[in-house]
């Protein structure tokens, strides 16, 4: 190969790896990733990181052309190859994009995105035309076939650089190895260039992972039901909490409600008189892990855009060889049940401290039971566990 052959810029040459190298996981992760959850998160995340990473591609080859295949090669031969790139290009749009359309439009399964188990990423919105059995299934369809069209095209392209390598023209592929041979022909513009090409993809996933966030923050806080009664306790919420537990595929999980409200009608003298009401925000349940979180905010989960609030009522206390026992009147999605709630009541002058728990089940509370409704994934039983902190108010 001549000193004098011009090769791929440093940018292309990285790109060219990188995105080789995530579709080579992604072929391996779509055969070996069914009842995985870890492998089915990893495959939607390299899917995205390649939409971008092709948008920046696009972009840096627009502003820095590519060097001119070798003179020797036949015009059909030159033909082919463009013909092969363009659809090198096409395919790493289209397979992300038709694999983003097939989650988004899930009609039972709807697991969220959430990329490298950090950042959430939304449904494409104004789909809702397609969520339905038949659409979806053409979608996967179309995007199964997709795949084996890369693999034939990346067999080709494969094949291809060989040949020409070991021709008696001068090869390609060492034009796209990265510190062999020859000399790289200087970028257009490279660093207006790189900022335009990295810069443009960046600015995209933002818009994308950054929307739902700043329409959620633009939205009024949820209306919290007054109460009936005068309360008489301050609760302290940096010292108390209302948190749940359970087991997903065998392995327990956890997370708390971060924004909750009590109103605590409360006399030790009078204890069958007690009234509490807690108002829950439904949108503010953290599980300890992203997408636990995400999962909980689905329509077959709390659904906080449909029901922001939850309620829950304690009357009927009555004291215990244990401590204190009350009725807990849970309204969840419209839904009103009832559960004994057990706790202990410690008293500190003015200062009293509240532990209890009780067990509620998916099944009557309506909780996901359009993915799960046997409880293959997700255990029934839910524990929810509170503690809350208040002072007396001042007469």
């Amino acid at each position: 190969m001549s000193e004098r052959t011009a090769r791929y810029t440093a940018v292309a040459i990285a790109l060219h790896w990188a995105i080789a190298l995530a579709i080579g996981l992604m072929i391996w992760l779509g055969w070996n990733m069914d009842e995985n959850e870890v492998r089915f998160q990893l495959h939607k995340s390299i899917g995205i990181t390649i939409l971008m990473l092709t948008i920046a591609r696009i972009v840096w080859r627009l502003l820095n052309p590519p060097p001119p295949l070798p003179a020797e090669m036949k015009p059909l031969e030159k033909a082919s190859s463009h013909l092969v790139h363009l659809g090198f290009y096409a395919l790493m749009l289209a397979m992300p994009l038709t694999g983003w359309l097939v989650v988004s439009t899930h009609t039972e399964f709807d697991v969220p995105i959430v990329l490298y188990g950090t950042i959430s990423w939304p449904d494409i919105p104004g789909i809702g035309f397609l969520k339905n059995e038949t659409a979806h299934e053409v979608l996967e369809f179309v995007h199964s076939k997709l795949a084996w069209l890369t693999i034939g095209l990346l067999a080709l392209h494969v094949a291809g650089a060989i040949k020409h390598e070991f021709s008696a023209e001068d090869g390609v592929l060492k034009r796209m190895i990265p510190g062999l041979f020859g000399r790289a022909e200087p970028p257009r513009l490279p660093s207006k260039g790189f900022a335009t090409a990295f810069g443009l993809a960046a600015g995209v996933f933002a818009v994308i992972a950054g929307g739902p966030i700043i329409v959620s923050a633009m939205k009024p806080p949820p209306e919290v039901e007054a109460a009936n009664f005068t309360p008489n306790w301050s609760v302290d919420y940096q010292l108390s909490s209302i948190s749940f537990s359970g087991v997903h595929d065998g392995n327990p999980y956890s997370g708390k409600f971060g924004n909750w409200t009590a109103d605590i009608g409360f006399d030790p003298d009078q204890v069958s008189q007690a009234k509490v009401l807690v108002t829950v925000i439904t949108g503010s349940a953290a599980a300890n892990q992203k997408l636990y979180t995400d999962s909980l905010k689905a329509a077959e989960w709390l659904n906080p855009d449909a029901f922001p609030t939850a309620t829950i009522i304690l009357d009927g206390m009555v004291e215990t060889d244990r401590g204190y026992s009350a009725n807990a009147a849970v309204t969840l999605k419209g839904i009103n049940l009832d559960y004994p709630l057990d706790f202990t009541l410690i008293m500190d002058g003015d200062t009293a401290r509240v532990s209890g728990s009780t067990t509620v089940q998916r099944k009557p509370l309506d909780l996901g039971q359009q993915s799960d409704p046997d409880g293959d994934w997700v255990a029934e039983d839910v524990r929810i566990d509170i503690i809350v902190v208040a002072t007396k108010n001042q007469s």
